[in-house]
């Protein structure tokens, strides 16, 4: 095992790569794949669990007047709502259309853009 300091996902089998079936989402200088609510990177002989950082691209802020239209209205995000968990910061956020959603109240927060790869 290498000597690596990142949090490890253990007694992981699947090869992360282009076109292996995961949302490959851009993070820093490097891609990082979106599988089962988890952010992975691959690394040498193991996969690195990742979390987007709060920051100003993608901040963690309330934003009631949010409205992308990437769903209805009443769509309540959680396990099985069809778009994919995100580790954010503290907290986990949905994507949608290209950006991060965190369910607030009665509302869905906008949490900034990712970049797909």
């Amino acid at each position: 095992m290498s000597t690596c300091n990142e949090p490890h996902h253990a007694d992981h089998d699947h090869q992360h790569g282009p076109n292996c079936g995961h949302t490959a989402i851009r993070h820093g200088d490097h891609v990082d794949y979106l599988h089962d609510g988890h952010l992975h990177h691959p690394h040498t002989d193991h996969v690195d669990e990742h979390r987007l950082e709060v920051s100003a691209k993608n901040p963690d802020r309330c934003t009631p007047d949010h409205n992308c239209g990437g769903h209805a209205p009443d769509h309540i995000h959680g396990p099985g709502c069809g778009h994919e968990p995100v580790p954010h910061g503290d907290h986990v956020d949905y994507l949608v259309n290209g950006h991060l959603h965190h369910p607030h109240d009665d509302h869905c927060d906008d949490h900034g853009p990712v970049e797909l790869a």
